[in-house]
C-alpha cells in the first residue's frame, strides 16, 4: 500500500528544525493518545552524515494529528559522539506525569526527560551502558560484520509496580545481556552521579542473542528482536533471565531479516518492521525484491506453547529480582 507521511509531507522538512521532523528515528505512542518521535536531526550516512538540527522529540496529539510540543536536547545532555538511537515513554499517575527516556548508544548515557517539567537530565556514570568488548562480532542474512562500538540501545517498561514506579530494562547493542534500573532512580535529577548500585545486571541471554528493540506488555511479557537470528523473542518478567526462560515467538529467514522495531498496542496486537538494514549498508540490497515488511499477529497467539505463556505453570520459580 502506498505509504502517507504523517501528519503531512511540511512537517517532514529535513533541515526545517522548528517547524519538521528531520529523521524520525523511533516513535512511541502512549496511552494518553500521544505520538512521540524522536528526531536525530541528521541526513545521510556514514561519511556523509550531516546534522542540520539538534537532537529533539516531537509529540503529537493523535485525536487532532497535530503537534503539541517539541523539545529540544540541550547539549549539556549529549557529547561530541553522541547518537541516540531509541525512546521509552513514562506515564505514572496521569498524563502529565510522564517521563520518557533516550538511549544514548555511542555517547553511552541515558537521558532522561520530564513532560511536566520540559526538562532533561543525563545518565553517564555507568558501565552498563557500554558495549561488551566479547561480544561486537555480528552474522545476519550471511553477512559478518563488526558493530563493537554499540552501547545501550533496546529499552522497555515495565508495567507499574507495588511502589508506584517501573522498571526499565534496557541492553548495550553489542552485548547479550540485559540490565534493569528503577524509574524512581531515573525521574530523579539528583541522581545522575550517585545511583551506579541502583542499576542490577540480569543474565546473558545466550549465543547469537544481539537485540536493538524491546517492548512489554501490561501483563510483562517482553517481547525482543533478535537480530542475528531473524526472529523475535520473549520472556515472562515474573521468571528469572535465565535462557531457559527465553522463547522464541516466530522466525523467518526471509521476511524477519533485521526486525528493526517491536510493538504492542493497546489491544495487545503484536507489530514488527523488518528492512535488512546491515544489507542495505554492507552489501547491495536488491531494490526489485520486497525489503520492507509490517507484521501484525495477537501476542496471545505468539507465545502461545512457549515458555513465556504461564498458563502452563510448570517452568519454574517466579522471578524475585
Amino acid at each position: 500500500p502506498e505509504l502517507i507521511p504523517y501528519p503531512d509531507w511540511r512537517s517532514n522538512t529535513a533541515g526545517d528544525c522548528a517547524n519538521s521532523i528531520t529523521t524520525a528515528y523511533r516513535i512511541k505512542v502512549d496511552e494518553c493518545g500521544r505520538l512521540w518521535v524522536l528526531d536525530t536531526g541528521t541526513v545521510g550516512i556514514g561519511n556523509t552524515t550531516t546534522n542540520p538540527c539538534p537532537y529533539a522529540v516531537n509529540v503529537f496529539d493523535l485525536t487532532t494529528d497535530t503537534r503539541i510540543r517539541r523539545y529540544e536536547l540541550p547539549a549539556v545532555d549529549t557529547n561530541p559522539n553522541t547518537f541516540i538511537a531509541n525512546i521509552a515513554v513514562d506515564i505514572g499517575k496521569n498524563c502529565d506525569d510522564a517521563y520518557a527516556y533516550f538511549a544514548d548508544e555511542l555517547g553511552y548515557g541515558l537521558i532522561a526527560y520530564s513532560w511536566e517539567q520540559d526538562k532533561s537530565w543525563r545518565f553517564s556514570a555507568h558501565s552498563y551502558f557500554f558495549p561488551d568488548p566479547l561480544r561486537g562480532d555480528f552474522n545476519v542474512a550471511g553477512i559478518n560484520f563488526q558493530w563493537g562500538e554499540e552501547g545501550i540501545f533496546g529499552m522497555s517498561l515495565s508495567p507499574i509496580r507495588s511502589d508506584g514506579y517501573r522498571t526499565l530494562y534496557f541492553s548495550p547493542l553489542a552485548s547479550h545481556r540485559q540490565f534493569a534500573v528503577s524509574t524512581r532512580i531515573l525521574r530523579d535529577e539528583t541522581r545522575t552521579e550517585d545511583s551506579y548500585h541502583d542499576f542490577v545486571a540480569l543474565d546473558e541471554r545466550g549465543p547469537n542473542s544481539h537485540t536493538t528493540s524491546r517492548v512489554m506488555s501490561d501483563d510483562g511479557i517482553e517481547l525482543f528482536n533478535l537480530i542475528d537470528q531473524n526472529a523475535v523473542g520473549c520472556w515472562h518478567s515474573s521468571m528469572p533471565y535465565s535462557p531457559q526462560f527465553h522463547g522464541i515467538v516466530d522466525r523467518d529467514d526471509v521476511g524477519l531479516v533485521f526486525p528493526a522495531d517491536v510493538k504492542i498496542d493497546e489491544n495487545k496486537n503484536v507489530w514488527v518492521l523488518s528492512d535488512r538494514m546491515p544489507v542495505f549498508l554492507l552489501s547491495d540490497l536488491d531494490y526489485s525484491d520486497t525489503n520492507f515488511r509490517i507484521y501484525t499477529a495477537p501476542l496471545a497467539t505468539l507465545i502461545d506453547n512457549t515458555v513465556c505463556d504461564l498458563r502452563n505453570n510448570a517452568y519454574g520459580p517466579p522471578n524475585t529480582v
